[in-house]
């Protein structure tokens, strides 16, 4: 992980330039597609707005007059004064550029601000220039007709969201045709009641002594024991009937889904048709011979996962003909032929879906690897001399880590294999990477069947059951107490040849005190690379396939939580998001706040120092408030917006929360008044650090119930400072 702390305020707002220029250039391409977009409109002039701000407190004067035109430019396009045409792409496009080159030079004799101004004034000519946007209404699309076709193979125009739904509904089928499963065993069990009732009065014949055994209470022993007999035969009956039923409902739920699944499966040919010839159109242009060769054309594919995957197996497949495929001549001296080969692959395997891709070209070299993480500080140089060839190659999926020396229209940006991962890891797959020096490379993507349903290792928590995705669990194992050590105040234990860190669930879903007390943990290895964790549960319950239900979307980010789900008895469950969870590790990891999973994980201890929360948009401010108060010694966390900040105060332990206003998701009068609502939290308190200065900015933020209002335009650390103090005094609780 880089060390932003060594870094100068004008090396951050390098950093956040990069992030924002993305974004900004991303939106622009799709506004040249379709300028009416106003998601993509609120993204960049937010982008915009991020950059103006950052500018201003690193006194960047030239980069705030040119954001700043920017973000009005979009906003117009927002308010519908303009409608942005391909000259306004091309300017704001031009734009990013200036604001790149602004970041990396001083503004000697002020060039940068003269050329900042020129580009505006063109800017607003273009404004006054472009045509008004007006309300349109869309055309009514003619009926669509039901029958596509008389001939044999008649087929039918259904909607996608017909289809979700109808396998949505056979998967909820196919959960709830195992409830009969525990019906029929709590009817064995009252089939053993019953048996035990029988024999109960069986001694009960034999302990009545010889004179109270009269005719009469003989007969009605005989008569309740027949009775009893009677109700085991029927009993047992029923329970071969239900036994029956469930094998019929289950088999028939599993053809219904079966059934529903083949309908969104397209096979994996209609997916890839275009890459041979992209693949030899991108050879040619590099003056290389490439074949793509592809198996398992026919395999069954969820027409979703297939759609996502189109754009990383461009990416890979690009890499691997500039990147991996060697020039004709190279080949030749190494034996090979000139023509080089790619290979890839789709094949189903143990509930999954396989899609490899592998080349005959030269490898990757870890020690290359390596050295480019040395040399752009991605690691120290004790740690990269130990990280095995696994765990480099987890470098070549971070973006902007590329291994090209040179950049081409092809490659060499490091742009395109953290694409490949963020997609994988959407869908909660994982990627694979092994390399030959001389032989080549393959890519392992590893990817569910389908999104609608999971199959998972449910576990228990603090009472309540929790869903693991097994795609994206390493390991499940059993520790024995007696094999965990203590190393630097952390609790690690061997496995080959590797200490992996404990981290107790308790602690990280904050769900209060462990009741167990076993010889031996329950443990759950999740991550990747480096950052591998060893997750301790209270037991583990078994795998099931779940269905997906996804969380209302009132409800943001759940911090740790992906989705629902429900049990076979109806009873509700959460699945994690695993990758949340990891950095939620990381996050305790960082700040030396695991606590010894022997002890438990109960409520958070009071820390020796006084905490603060940051909540803002902007990388560059975060980074800044962050290290003025660190020098101070005050325990700082962060969280990127309104949404953000709420998941995490919850948490608890923060002495004070310094906000934003304009954030996205959810602004930071938003956040206040959540906060002041919330019973735990009313006192906590609150600053807002915002750039609207205005009298009634300032006055809207103390009537939602903030403790102090300080502007960015005068702000300054004496100034925070000062005002921390006064809020929650020095940094030693």
């Amino acid at each position: 992980m880089t060390d932003l702390s060594q870094f100068s305020m004008r090396d951050l707002f390098g950093v956040e330039l990069d992030n924002q220029a993305q974004v900004l250039v991303a939106g622009l391409l799709a506004l040249e597609q379709n300028p009416a977009q106003a998601d993509q409109l609120e993204a960049c002039m937010r982008a915009a707005h991020s950059l103006k701000g950052a500018a201003r407190i690193v006194d960047m004067a030239a980069a705030v007059t040119l954001a700043h035109a920017m973000e009005e430019l979009f906003v117009a396009a927002q308010a519908g004064r303009l409608i942005l045409d391909r000259a306004h792409i091309d300017k704001l496009l031009q734009g990013v550029d200036l604001l790149k080159a602004i970041a990396l030079e001083e503004d000697a004799g002020g060039i940068w601000q003269v050329r900042a101004e020129a580009f505006v004034t063109e800017l607003e000519g273009g404004l006054e220039r472009a045509p008004v946007a007006q309300p349109v209404r869309a055309p009514e699309p003619p009926p669509a007709p039901v029958r596509m076709a008389e001939a044999a193979d008649r087929a039918l125009r259904v909607s996608v969201d017909s289809l979700n739904q109808l396998l949505d509904l056979s998967g909820e089928a196919l959960v709830e045709s195992r409830r009969l499963k525990p019906f029929g065993q709590a009817l064995h069990q009252v089939k053993r009641l019953q048996h035990e009732a029988a024999k109960a009065l069986e001694a009960l014949r034999d302990a009545l002594p010889r004179e109270a055994m009269t005719d009469a209470v003989a007969m009605a022993l005989t008569n309740a024991q027949n009775r009893m007999g009677a109700c085991r035969h029927a009993l047992a009956d029923r329970i071969a009937e239900v036994e029956g039923w469930d094998q019929q409902s289950g088999a028939l739920a599993h053809r219904l889904y079966d059934q529903a699944l083949k309908v969104r499966m397209r096979p994996f040919a209609d997916g890839v048709q275009a890459l041979p010839r992209m693949v030899r159109d991108v050879a040619h242009s590099l003056g290389k011979d490439v074949r793509l060769e592809i198996a398992g054309e026919a395999t069954q594919v969820d027409r979703d996962i297939l759609e996502r995957l189109d754009a990383p197996l461009g990416h890979l497949l690009r890499n691997a003909v500039d990147h991996g495929i060697e020039a004709p001549e190279e080949r030749r001296l190494l034996g090979k032929p000139e023509e080089g080969r790619i290979r890839l692959e789709a094949y189903h395997s143990a509930g999954t879906l396989q899609v490899v891709l592998s080349d005959d070209g030269r490898g990757v070299d870890p020690e290359r690897i390596r050295q480019a993480v040395l040399a752009r500080g991605l690691a120290p140089a004790d740690v990269a001399a130990k990280l095995g060839e696994a765990e480099l190659f987890e470098f070549l999926f971070l973006p902007g880590f590329s291994m090209k020396e040179s950049v081409s229209e092809i490659s060499g940006r490091g742009v395109g294999l953290d694409a490949v991962q963020d997609m994988i890891r959407q869908v909660g797959g994982r990627v694979r990477v092994s390399s030959e020096i001389g032989g080549g490379t393959r890519f392992q993507l590893q990817l569910p069947l389908t999104l609608s349903v999971t199959r998972a290792l449910l576990v228990e928590i603090g009472g309540e059951p929790y869903a693991f995705p097994f795609a994206r669990i390493l390991r499940t194992l059993k520790v024995a107490r007696s094999d965990i050590s203590t190393l630097g105040g952390r609790e690690y234990f061997s496995l080959d040849d590797r200490q992996i860190g404990l981290v107790s669930a308790h602690q990280v879903l904050d769900c209060g005190p462990s009741a167990t007390a076993t010889e031996e943990l329950s443990v759950v290895m999740l991550g990747s690379g480096q950052s591998i964790y060893g997750l301790v549960v209270d037991r583990f319950l078994g795998g099931r396939e779940l269905v997906v239900q996804p969380l209302d979307p009132r409800l943001g980010k759940v911090k740790d939580i992906a989705a629902g789900a429900l049990m076979e008895d109806g009873s509700p469950l959460l699945i994690v998001d695993v990758e949340d969870m990891v950095r939620s590790m990381e996050k305790l990891a960082a700040a030396d706040r695991l606590k010894g999973v022997e002890r438990d994980a109960g409520p958070s201890a009071v820390g020796h120092r006084r905490r603060i929360l940051i909540v803002d948009d902007s990388f560059t401010v975060r980074e800044l408030q962050r290290k003025v108060l660190e020098q101070q010694g005050y325990e700082v966390e962060v969280a990127v917006d309104g949404m953000d900040g709420w998941n995490v105060v919850r948490t608890g332990g923060f002495d004070l929360v310094i906000t934003d206003i304009d954030m996205p998701r959810m602004d930071g009068i938003g956040l206040v008044g959540l906060i002041r609502q919330h019973a735990g939290l009313g006192s906590l308190p609150v600053m807002i650090l915002s750039y609207k200065d205005r009298e009634e900015d300032r006055r809207r933020g103390l009537d939602a119930g903030a403790d102090y209002y300080l502007t960015k335009g005068s702000f300054h650390s004496d100034g925070l400072i000062q005002a921390v103090n006064d809020l929650i005094g020095g940094a030693a609780a």
